[in-house]
């Protein structure tokens, strides 16, 4: 790890630590305000890949994981009530299919975009993000939620999340954790269309830097 690598780490520290912060404060039905800072990790991990290499990414990957699991565990012993009942502001559910979805999908992100870095510059990091991003949605959601997997955590009640409901309040019939999902999934594939804008931004100014050093 050198000085250059700073800057990713703390980017990427920054925002797992406010997207911890954030998910606990709804925006609208379908989502929290975690789900518009989180995505920025694929961002910061495809930006110190195309920048410094696969080996550099993934020390930013561990980083970040390492911080999510410290706000997991803290979030684990802080209790809230509500409704008469008392439960942890971080179920061991959700902290499971946080630090798994996190880590798989940001590894995988690497080895896509470490792959396909020769291409056209955009191709390797949206094809990266999208799939880190539906990996792990697909992971998170459904280790937190899903009733097949209550053996888990079986104190943990999740049934409100499994309530059948119209899919995001319109579509066919469906646990309300799918809609949690698949509203978290599309806002995290607009972001990484829109995130290609700074990406060749930033990009292009350190290879500039780079070369005029």
């Amino acid at each position: 790890m050198t000085r250059t690598h700073i800057p990713g780490i703390l980017a990427m520290a920054a925002i797992v630590l406010a997207s911890n912060i954030l998910v606990q404060f709804l925006f609208g039905n379908w989502l929290t305000w975690g789900a518009f800072t989180y995505p920025l990790a694929f961002l910061v991990t495809d930006l110190m890949n195309r920048i410094y290499g696969a080996a550099a990414a993934r020390k930013v990957v561990f980083v970040g994981f390492i911080v999510g699991v410290i706000c997991s565990l803290i979030g684990t012993q802080i209790m809230l009530q509500g409704d008469g009942f008392t439960y942890p502001a971080v179920t061991l559910r959700i902290a499971i299919g946080s630090g798994l979805a996190f880590l798989t999908a940001q590894l995988i992100d690497v080895a896509i975009f470490d792959r396909l870095r020769t291409g056209s510059w955009w191709r390797a990091p949206l094809a990266s993000t999208l799939i880190g991003s539906s990996l792990d949605t697909a992971i998170f959601f459904t280790i937190a939620f899903s009733a097949q997997l209550v053996a888990l955590e079986p104190g943990n009640d999740v049934a409100w999340a499994n309530e059948a409901l119209p899919l995001l309040g319109t579509g066919p019939v469906a646990p309300l954790w799918v809609s949690l999902a698949v509203a978290d999934w599309m806002v995290k594939l607009s972001l990484a269309l829109i995130a290609l804008v700074p990406f060749r931004l930033i990009v292009s100014r350190a290879v500039g830097a780079n070369t005029t050093a």
